[in-house]
């Protein structure tokens, strides 16, 4: 995967992203987390045949992380911390360096896999979560199980709009039911976000390489997860070729 030069003015950027620059935004995104090396899975791009299905301006292909293993959280786990999803940000003062378990709950209940994986939609333009979760012995994990482990915003959300906030479809590529978190309004809360970093603002645009990375730190809390800040900091650090959305 490579990057291309691009442009984007905040002013009139709707959040959203092309295909094409999806794709360097996965690029950096695995890239980033993969050279941290601190024990996670790494993210890996998946090429997918082309088929009549498809559109040809589509990008054939999706991240994907498999078994990433969270322990069942309890109750004092799940209220811990609030939306941030950026270690240094949120309310554990523990050492991202020194943490052996940063992406896992600390009791030691039952440990479930997950595998993520991130597709671009053509739809809606912005990318999307698809995730499936299942217990050491392969049996999947419905709904309701994972309510139990979510974190108490996660749920709270659930309890109100179970079905649009967190839907089961069919995998765009494989063609078997996953649940996933509904794209509806990425477009809207991503321009906030880059709105409110004073780096666009100094810059007049958006670096594509950085879409991803932002966009995974506002979704990784509904799992309990927590990012170490220095995948930020290296996105930011990373001054040569960077593109910007127009």
């Amino acid at each position: 995967m490579s990057s291309d030069k691009a442009i984007i003015n905040i002013s009139t950027w709707d959040g959203t992203i092309t295909s094409a620059e999806f794709h360097v935004a996965a690029a950096n995104f695995a890239e980033q987390w993969n050279n941290l090396d601190l024990g996670f899975p790494h993210w890996s791009w998946i090429n997918c045949p082309k088929g009549p299905r498809f559109a040809a301006s589509k990008v054939e292909g999706y991240l994907s992380l498999e078994n990433m293993i969270l322990p069942g959280s309890t109750e004092e786990d799940r209220n811990q911390c609030g939306l941030a999803g950026i270690v240094d940000l949120s309310c554990s003062n523990e050492d991202v360096f020194t943490d052996t378990a940063i992406l896992v709950q600390k009791h030691s209940q039952e440990r479930h896999h997950y595998d993520f994986h991130i597709v671009y939609s053509s739809s809606f333009r912005v990318p999307v979560l698809y995730f499936r979760a299942y217990c050491s012995d392969g049996e999947p994990l419905a709904i309701e199980d994972l309510e139990k482990e979510f974190p108490a915003y996660t749920t709270q959300e659930l309890a109100i709009s179970k079905w649009t906030f967190i839907t089961q479809e069919e995998h765009p590529y494989l063609n078997r039911p996953w649940y996933t978190l509904h794209p509806c309004g990425t477009g809207d809360w991503m321009k906030l976000l880059f709105s409110n970093e004073h780096s666009v603002v100094s810059q007049g645009g958006v670096a594509v390489e950085k879409y991803l990375i932002s966009w995974f730190s506002v979704i990784c809390p509904i799992f309990g997860l927590k990012i170490p800040l220095k995948l930020f900091l290296n996105a930011s650090n990373k001054s040569e070729n960077v593109s910007y959305v127009t």
